[in-house]
């Protein structure tokens, strides 16, 4: 991540603005102070951390609230430091574009990004772990009208596959570096018409570390639509049985079972088992419900909330940093910082395997999040509920 050292920073001038980027009001920490900035529709952090052995400063971009475009940020330090710095010591600004990660849309840096690209579909697929990519193209020429979502995660699989998509002409999938479990938990329901898990890590011997479990398979129930299909494609007899008792525990539904099906497309993994002479057995589970979206909207908002003078000073005089566990959730209160008109907190909260970071800003009769909304997941509920709870707690 681009970023510049220097002796002195001075921030009298804020708010300031050249070119097309703001800087706002500073966020004072112990040792951090965060600078709001904007450019374009993009808001995010510049991180400024004092190193009082050393006496400098390190200037960069807040990692949680980076922009899309990383030539933002270096934009942005760069008018930082040439209106707020002095004496530089170092500096790591120009960046070389040369991922295709950055280049192309047919990735999204994030599951915003992801979401927001695929709010007017009409037809969705998703492929979890699409290795070579070879399934995944194949379904996106023989269905041109779908969007087919690939989920991996490992970068090089997403930049190779996306290249051949390009050398194809291929433009109707999107890939995204993600745990599928994560995504399968924001999507609305009653959204994807196809699921594909096509020779997944068997963990014959750890069930326990297979994508498939009793929580992914109600939220496949939850997102298919009534017309929607899950496939399993395995080499894994376990695998296969453990996954067709999972989802015939849900009423309703019904399953279809193949062995040794050839099919027009093979991924390499399953030309290596054909030569091995090991069976491969395809799983197709359908029957899905038409579900109701839960109204949970109001559950998540924290702006009903009042604060006033006397509460925002008993919150910054008995903050600490504090982590608050429970079975499937948690609340991680991490930092506070001092603003004109009231206090920063940043948060960690939600699911253990991916945990929201976020900042919440207080002032008197207001408390709002920045930058973006959480996502609407059950662990993200309980954990701004609880937050809920702790905030209007001011009772010494």
């Amino acid at each position: 991540m681009p970023n510049f050292k220097c002796k002195k920073i001075n921030l009298s001038q804020l708010p300031f603005e050249q070119d097309g980027v703001k800087f706002i009001w500073c966020a004072r920490g112990e040792n951090v102070d965060l600078i709001f900035t904007c450019i374009e529709q993009e808001r995010f952090f510049v991180q400024i951390k004092h190193d009082k052995n050393k006496n400098e400063w390190l200037v960069k971009g807040e990692k949680h609230t980076k922009p899309s475009q990383i030539g933002y940020l270096q934009k942005a330090l760069l008018i930082f430091k040439e209106n707020f710095a002095q004496d530089v010591i170092s500096e790591a600004v120009a960046l070389k574009h040369t991922r295709l990660l950055q280049k192309t849309s047919l990735i999204a840096n994030d599951l915003r990004e992801l979401l927001y690209k695929i709010q007017d579909q009409k037809e969705i697929y998703i492929e979890i772990g699409f290795g070579s990519g070879r399934h995944l193209l194949y379904q996106a020429k023989n269905n041109p009208n779908a969007l087919i979502i690939g989920v991996e995660i490992y970068t090089p699989a997403l930049e190779q596959v996306a290249k051949l998509a390009l050398s194809q002409d291929i433009k109707n999938i999107l890939l995204i570096k993600t745990d599928a479990r994560l995504l399968l938990s924001i999507l609305k329901s009653n959204l994807i018409d196809k699921i594909f898990l096509h020779f997944p890590v068997p963990w014959d011997k750890k069930p326990h570390r297979r994508v498939v479990g009793l929580n992914f398979v109600n939220e496949c129930a939850r997102i298919l639509k009534s017309s929607g299909k899950f496939e399993l494609r395995t080499d894994s007899f376990l695998y296969f049985d453990f996954t067709l008792n999972t989802f015939l525990n849900l009423p309703h539904l019904s399953a279809v079972v193949d062995k040794n099906k050839n099919l027009e497309i093979s991924s390499k993994y399953e030309d290596r088992w054909k030569k091995q002479n090991k069976d491969i057995y395809d799983l197709s589970i359908s029957g899905f419900e038409e579900k109701k979206e839960e109204e949970i909207e109001k559950r998540f908002a924290i702006e009903t909330m009042k604060i006033n003078d006397n509460d925002l000073l008993k919150i910054n005089k008995k903050f600490k940093n504090e982590v608050f566990k429970y079975e499937d959730f948690f609340l991680h209160f991490e930092n506070i910082y001092n603003i004109e008109d009231g206090l920063i907190i940043k948060i960690a909260f939600g699911a253990f395997y991916k945990p929201e970071h976020m900042y919440i800003k207080l002032s008197v009769d207001n408390v709002e999040f920045l930058f973006d909304y959480p996502f609407k997941t059950n662990e993200n509920l309980k954990a701004i509920e609880k937050l809920r709870e702790i905030l209007s707690s001011h009772e010494d």
